[in-house]
């Protein structure tokens, strides 16, 4: 995979993974607050149910030493029990020998006047207290008026008159469930707890029974123990909504999970912006057709190639396709750059990883290489080279020339002159070979190839064209400016399409066959060259009366071909006064 694929994906990947991480602690830090909260809650309003417990329980002990001040009897007990009653206390009750006799108030109590020792229902528990002198609560149970109620016995023990301690009896109040702790609930409640109260069922019994609950399912709760007299007590509690905050926790991984996506298009976003920058420095430094250095990267590169081991020795070199012009305007451009494509390939193909190839521009290319590489400079300008054009494969040569460093120039610059130089003495040579940089060499020459090879063709004091020598098939390949001009064309491509690029549809059409069977009777009676005048079609549809003189050769790259000339009859009449009669034509 791409790196700009494996980068972002990681980055995705690990972002996910420390949000999940982030998330979890977050969710564990929301639930230890939580939990913390509400164990401070438990402990706060567990205490206060304490108090409140405890109240009740102190009732039962004012009792008691009212009847030790006053040798076990209590006088206007209706009148005491008013003074301490509260909201929340039910009765308060005298047991004398475990039975109780007096309760206030009286009315609606009747039933409450029991033998609490005997009694099926209070007895174990009653029995308990009296034995081991403590106080005990039983409960919750439902109340006669309605409701539930706890009970708060205190076993009292006085003394005779020979100070020996007997059971008097049992001082008891009866508290409202939940009315003796509802403050508490009800701060709870506001504050969006559940809870549930709790206590042993008896002194004995570690099992524990509900007093009272704001609901029946508790998960995990926080829970505050407390005894009051021989019993253990227990407020649990915990959030309505529970510990998991799905909203808090669902709104973390959301913005995270934005957070992440917008990193990871982040670093994709930068990584293409880098492979961006890669390309276009790439661009800078290459050539678009054939993907080599162009003439700036390759200049750039050598400099440091060389600056980098100075001592070392190298081999410039400088090469071009022979006669490109004329693969150009046969074929035409497009078949012009699969020669030159075909050429590159063909040195990435040849030369050494270590060597450095560029195109200077047009069919020329340049290489920096070892010296101990300068052997292949030579097999590498022999080797064929080829490119396709309609299915048929055309060869073409190039010419090589190159320079050593030192031995020739002492840096790079001057080194590519000296391999420019020796290029063009092959040229001079007659091309399609490889030549060493020798002392003595012209740097000049190029100018002089140029005039040659631009200025022949387009400067020529005369129409020329070149054209297949094929009967069926006589295609154009090439026609000079003088002969467009002549024959009214704008350029090349306006002529290949105004005569389907055949010779034949230039002549006027009665006078075709005739002119086609004049040309070829010349050349087959083994003649070179012919001569004959016609009627020319010009390419606003008017004809001109030509001389045309032709000469047959046979071409390396496109077999026998026509080169003519054409010369305009009138203008040749008005100089030289030769008279060419059209009906002759």
């Amino acid at each position: 995979m791409k790196k700009k694929t494996i980068v972002p994906l990681t980055v995705f990947l690990v972002g996910i993974c420390l949000l999940g991480l982030f998330t979890y602690n977050i969710n564990s830090q929301i639930q230890n607050n939580q939990r913390t909260l509400a164990l401070m809650n438990a402990k706060t309003y567990g205490q206060q149910i304490e108090d409140d417990l405890e109240n009740g329980v102190g009732i039962t002990n004012s009792l008691e030493q009212v009847l030790i001040n006053s040798d076990g009897q209590i006088h206007d007990f209706s009148k005491i029990a008013k003074y301490m009653m509260t909201s929340s206390i039910h009765s308060v009750q005298l047991a004398p020998n475990g039975v109780v006799s007096e309760i206030y108030p009286d009315k609606g109590n009747e039933a409450g006047k029991i033998d609490l020792l005997n009694d099926s229902n209070r007895s174990e528990i009653s029995n308990y207290a009296k034995k081991y002198h403590t106080t005990i609560i039983q409960g919750p149970f439902e109340l006669k008026q309605g409701g539930s109620g706890i009970a708060v016995r205190n076993p009292v023990y006085l003394e005779d008159e020979n100070g020996q301690e007997y059971f008097w009896g049992f001082t008891i109040v009866v508290i409202r469930v939940p009315k003796v702790f509802e403050d508490s609930t009800n701060a709870l409640s506001k504050f969006r707890y559940t809870y549930r109260l709790s206590k042993q069922e008896s002194p004995w019994n570690k099992k524990y029974k509900e007093v009272y609950a704001s609901t029946d399912k508790m998960i995990q709760p926080e829970s505050y123990d407390f005894i009051v007299g021989q019993e253990k007590w227990k407020l649990e509690v915990m959030p309505k909504d529970g510990w998991n905050h799905t909203k808090e926790v669902s709104l973390v991984l959301v913005c995270g999970m934005i957070i992440v996506l917008l990193l990871t298009i982040l670093t994709k976003v930068l990584l293409l912006l880098d492979e961006r920058r890669i390309e276009l420095k790439e661009l800078a430094h290459k050539d678009g057709l054939t993907k080599l250095y162009n003439r700036y990267g390759f200049d750039e590169l050598a400099d440091k190639m060389i600056s980098k081991n100075p001592q070392a020795h190298y081999v410039a070199a400088m090469l071009d396709v022979d006669d490109f012009k004329i693969v150009n305007d046969m074929y035409g451009h497009a078949y012009g750059d699969r020669a030159l494509i075909s050429l590159a390939k063909s040195m990435q193909e040849f030369f050494p990883t270590t060597a450095l190839l560029g195109r200077n521009g047009g069919d020329e290319f340049c290489i920096l290489l070892p010296n101990e590489y300068k052997e292949l400079l030579i097999e590498f300008t022999k080797l064929p080279k080829t490119f396709t054009y309609h299915g048929q494969i055309y060869s073409f040569c190039i010419s090589l020339g190159y320079a050593e460093y030192p031995d020739n120039a002492s840096e790079r610059s001057q080194l590519m002159r000296c391999a420019d130089a020796a290029l063009y003495e092959v040229k001079l040579h007659g091309k399609n070979g490889c030549m060493a940089y020798k002392e003595g060499f012209q740097y000049g020459v190029r100018k002089q190839l140029g005039f040659v090879l631009n200025d022949i063709s387009e400067n020529l004091p005369g129409a020329f064209m070149i054209y297949k020598a094929d009967k069926s098939d006589d295609e154009i390949f090439y026609a000079n400016k003088e002969f467009l001009d002549m024959a009214g064309y704008e350029n090349l491509d306006a002529l290949f399409k105004g005569t389907n690029k055949s010779f034949r549809n230039l002549i006027r059409e009665d006078q075709q066959e005739l002119v086609e069977t004049s040309i070829w009777h010349q050349i087959e009676s083994g003649s070179s060259d012919d001569y004959i005048h016609y009627s020319l079609r010009k390419a606003d549809g008017t004809y001109i009366l030509v001389l045309d003189q032709g000469r047959i050769v046979e071409s390396e790259h496109f077999g026998r071909v026509f080169y003519v000339l054409f010369m305009d009859c009138q203008a040749m009449q008005e100089h030289y006064g030769t008279k060419f009669d059209e009906k002759d034509a």
